[in-house]
């Protein structure tokens, strides 16, 4: 029989999903800047009192909106990894797998985008509060190069998991105000750059190209990538 404290855990684990879900469903509906954590609170049929016990604001609710995104990412990635030598394959995985964990909240992440742009803002996937987040999707990168057939040369082989993330967000940017039906011209961005990356990677490795590559490795330390 279950103990009181375990009990009541779970009972507080689902009051937290609860007033999360329910935030979730406003800002879809009003966006985040019109959405109150009164509203919140009312949505999740708790106390304003007890919303702000488990988000101390509505910041707290996107990270934690992040980091349940994260978690479903961990649970789904493993399987989709180990499908495929094919590094394309892999990356591209990854990026339409956090495509369709986004899906059901493109229009809040829409809205959310003009500040969260600021990498001064708590909420920005380039700033140091969401730094973990960010991390663990790099690393989900790393993975997919580390398992793959292909092979990438070693100088920059440190640099390609940050550069694949940038790339994911870029393309995230673009499927966010993509209007076309089924966000079709987003699966037409993927399916040429990715390709295009690839046969990249695969021409860096000839002799002939060291030179250049030496030099992008150089323009992509000066601008900070590969510091992290």
């Amino acid at each position: 029989m279950p103990r009181r404290n375990e009990l009541a855990t779970a009972k507080a684990e689902e009051t937290r999903d609860r007033i999360l879900a329910a935030a979730l469903e406003l800002f879809r509906e009003r966006g985040f800047e019109a959405t109150t954590m009164r509203d919140v609170a009312t949505a999740a049929g708790v106390a304003t009192g007890a919303a702000y016990y488990y988000f101390r604001s509505k910041h707290d609710l996107v990270m934690a909106f992040y980091e349940q995104t994260a978690r479903e990412m961990a649970a789904e990635l493993p399987a989709e990894l180990a499908a495929s030598k094919s590094l394309e394959r892999r990356v591209r995985r990854i990026v339409e797998t956090q495509l369709e964990r986004f899906t059901p909240h493109r229009r809040f992440l829409a809205a959310l985008i003009h500040s969260a742009s600021d990498p001064a803002n708590p909420l920005s996937p380039f700033g140091e509060e969401t730094k973990a987040i960010r991390e663990q999707a790099i690393d989900w990168f790393r993975r997919a190069i580390d398992g793959a057939a292909e092979s990438v040369p070693k100088d920059l082989a440190p640099l390609l998991p940050t550069l694949f993330w940038l790339y994911q967000m870029g393309v995230i940017a673009f499927w966010m105000y993509d209007r076309s039906p089924g966000q079709k011209r987003t699966t037409a961005l993927l399916d040429g750059t990715l390709d295009l990356m690839i046969k990249l990677l695969r021409l860096s490795r000839l002799p002939l190209m060291s030179p250049l590559r030496r030099s992008v490795i150089r323009t992509l330390h000066a601008v900070g990538i590969g510091e992290e």
